[in-house]
């Protein structure tokens, strides 16, 4: 069988963590998008767990009935005999958050982990009860680390193209055929991305949504003009920026800002965003002709290399601020990272071509510009 469609034998990063993690804190939180594995892995760890456990999810009204009640002895009921209680999809339970402080502190040895797919509600409700009692996982569609458990470099290059168009969700990733991975990703954007955004504030018209996250799909790389978005959607900014934190915080979108320590001349107050997943943005445009045929294979690539190097500090807990880098006369660098005062600079050329040297950057900060092409990116992620 080719090891590429074997997706039993994927390690996923995040499931050692689970241990680690347990060493020091009673609860787990484990974020993340819908359909990136979470289920996969809890139900994974429980069965091969020393833990007498127990699974369970939100959806199940008995299930939210007792952690909304904030009574301890109904919640000693449901736990008792269980070392191990896991809560899929818990941000559908209010005050989930109040109930699992009581239990962790009334309780004696008793262990939770909780699963979400939207962090808008999660946070609400588990931050401040949980302050010092959980750790926070975050899961992402697969990593090029993992895949590397079954391919080695050579062949990840190989497939690139691939993810590249269609993303890398566990089960697109594993789909065979062309068809099947659109109809998987079609199904993820329209079903499980979005609804969870619309349900949020009672939100009604999906056009909205739809339409500003077509708008950032065809700008990835370009700083987001705000107020371009809102003519463009007949919204207020206000609006905008309330519907791009809800798609943040949904793990659809993610943020970042400038880097500037000369506003004079650096742009500092645009910002940018990257998708989690590239087979979300062709999704969204309708697109998933091969690079040969596009000419957005650069807006690609920037948007897969920078994914994949967020998976890598966030999976090692590498704490990098990352930013981009704009000067008002037009000098660009797609990524800067910033760690204990040191300073490194990246360009993503899906080719080998060579860049045009960076003088401002140069003369400012003393750092050279690596360039990151599809030949040598393996290095990087």
């Amino acid at each position: 069988m080719d090891l590429f469609y074997n997706f039993n034998m994927i390690k996923r990063i995040i499931y050692n963590k689970i241990d680690e993690s347990f060493k020091n804190y009673r609860i787990i939180v484990l974020n993340g998008p819908r359909q990136a594995g979470k289920t996969t892995i809890v139900k994974e760890y429980i069965s091969k767990s020393s833990f007498k456990s127990k699974y369970v999810t939100g959806d199940d009204v008995r299930v939210e009935e007792v952690f909304s009640s904030r009574n301890l002895d109904i919640i000693k009921d449901f736990v008792y005999g269980y070392d191990l209680v896991v809560i899929d999809e818990a941000q559908r339970i209010k005050n989930i958050g109040l109930s699992l402080k009581l239990a962790v502190d009334n309780i004696e040895n008793i262990k939770f982990i909780i699963t979400g797919s939207s962090s808008f509600e999660l946070i609400g409700e588990v931050g401040e009860p949980l302050v010092g009692r959980k750790k926070t996982l975050n899961l992402f569609p697969l990593s090029i680390d993992e895949i590397r458990t079954v391919y080695n470099n050579f062949e990840i290059k190989e497939k690139l193209e691939e993810f590249m168009i269609f993303g890398t969700y566990p089960k697109v990733f594993t789909a065979q055929s062309k068809n099947e991975k659109i109809d998987i990703i079609n199904e993820i954007t329209n079903s499980y991305l979005l609804r969870d955004v619309l349900k949020f504030e009672g939100i009604k018209k999906s056009s909205f949504i739809l339409k500003i996250l077509r708008l950032l799909a065809f700008q990835i790389g370009n700083e987001v003009s705000l107020n371009e978005i809102a003519n463009n959607c007949n919204l207020d900014v206000k609006t905008v920026m309330k519907y791009l934190d809800l798609l943040e915080k949904s793990f659809i979108i993610y943020e970042i800002g400038a880097f500037a320590k000369n506003p004079r001349k650096e742009i500092i107050k645009k910002k940018k965003y990257y998708f989690y997943d590239n087979g979300v943005i062709n999704s969204l445009i309708s697109n998933f002709n091969s690079l040969k045929l596009r000419n957005d294979s650069g807006r690609l690539w920037e948007n897969f290399i920078f994914m994949e190097r967020l998976k890598k500090h966030k999976y090692s807990q590498n704490y990098v601020n990352m930013y981009f880098w704009r000067t008002k006369t037009g000098s660009e660098i797609d990524l800067v990272e910033e760690k204990d005062g040191s300073i490194n600079a990246y360009e993503f050329k899906f080719s080998e071509e060579k860049i045009k040297k960076i003088s401002d950057w140069e003369e400012n900060y003393k750092s050279d510009v690596k360039v990151i092409n599809k030949f040598n990116f393996t290095d990087f992620v």
